[in-house]
């Protein structure tokens, strides 16, 4: 198990992580998620031991994670870190890469282990390869291989699929997460992508300014729309009073997804279409009302100017 207690870090006098704790159980993913600059990746670096806290403690298995002052090598070695450089050596081939610290002992099974973990990131056609002459997408999946190679405890992401191909994401997701659940396998994900989040991840933690802001089962965050920066990171979020949505009792703020919305004869909601996307299976809808922006979803183009009434999907 990891256990985050309180901790604080900073890099040049001003909190980058701001009194931090959570934990979470073998075999869990974690998603760590939060606008540009919020302190996902230094998260992830103190949880590796790359940096010493200025406060608290981090422990893995109940063992306490120390920094360089305590170790001549920073890192744990029952961890492995992906960070977003790749960190892959240039002149010897892929399949060097992948097997750049597994044991030479038994070269048959070095072999083996190396073409199972290519065949996983779809990378076995390059394994003759150089690592310098490989896309940035096609070197990211030779890094994720390399990480797996020794099937460390706890697996650290940061932003692990931002350089492969939309029609190839999907897929690699699947499988490489799928691998680290069948070999219980903790992982934590830093992302801007709410498609590394929704579905795959456990549990999901927001930062904000280096702080926790929410926190628990990845569904339960989704669904708390108490806090407007959190709903931000899964979708576009529309600020309505529940008067509009005719919904009784105390007048409040609701935050509403865009499908949340669906078109009606009539409501307290009218708006006017200002542009639509297409998106495949729909389309997402720009409107206005009151010089207030709302996004709702349609399976239909609508008519730019047009006026609609909206109300809350049930």
């Amino acid at each position: 198990m990891l256990s985050v207690d309180k901790i604080s870090f900073s890099y040049s006098g001003d909190k980058t992580i701001s009194d931090i704790s959570f934990s979470i159980e073998k075999g869990e993913c974690l998603a760590i998620v939060g606008e540009s600059g919020c302190g996902k990746s230094t998260l992830l670096k103190l949880i590796y031991g790359l940096h010493d806290l200025d406060d608290g403690n981090i422990f893995w298995n109940g063992g306490v994670v120390l920094g360089p002052r305590f170790n001549l090598i920073p890192g744990m070695d029952n961890m492995k870190y992906l960070a977003q450089d790749f960190d892959l050596m240039p002149y010897i081939t892929v399949a060097e890469n992948v097997g750049k610290f597994l044991s030479n002992i038994h070269q048959k099974s070095k072999k083996a282990r190396i073409a199972e973990l290519l065949a996983l990131v779809e990378m076995s056609d390059f394994a003759d390869i150089k690592a310098k002459y490989l896309s940035g997408g096609q070197m990211q999946r030779v890094a994720i291989a390399r990480v797996l190679a020794l099937e460390p405890e706890l697996i650290l992401f940061d932003e692990p699929f931002s350089h492969i191909d939309t029609f190839r994401k999907n897929s690699l997701r699947r499988k490489v997460i799928s691998y680290l659940k069948h070999r219980e396998i903790t992982c934590i994900i830093a992302s801007h992508d709410r498609d590394d989040i929704l579905g795959f991840s456990d549990q999901t933690l927001v930062l904000k300014n280096g702080k926790l802001v929410a926190f628990g089962p990845t569904k339960l965050v989704y669904r708390d729309r108490s806090i407007k920066y959190v709903a931000s990171l899964f979708d576009d979020v529309n600020c309505l009073s529940s008067s509009l949505l005719n919904l009784p009792g105390v007048e409040r703020q609701l935050y509403i997804y865009p499908y949340e919305l669906k078109v009606v004869e009539n409501s307290n909601l009218e708006v006017e279409v200002v542009r639509s996307f297409f998106r495949g299976n729909g389309y997402l809808i720009e409107s206005i009302t009151q010089d207030q922006t709302i996004f709702f979803e349609s399976k239909s183009e609508l008519d730019k100017n047009g006026k609609v009434f909206l109300a809350l999907e049930h």
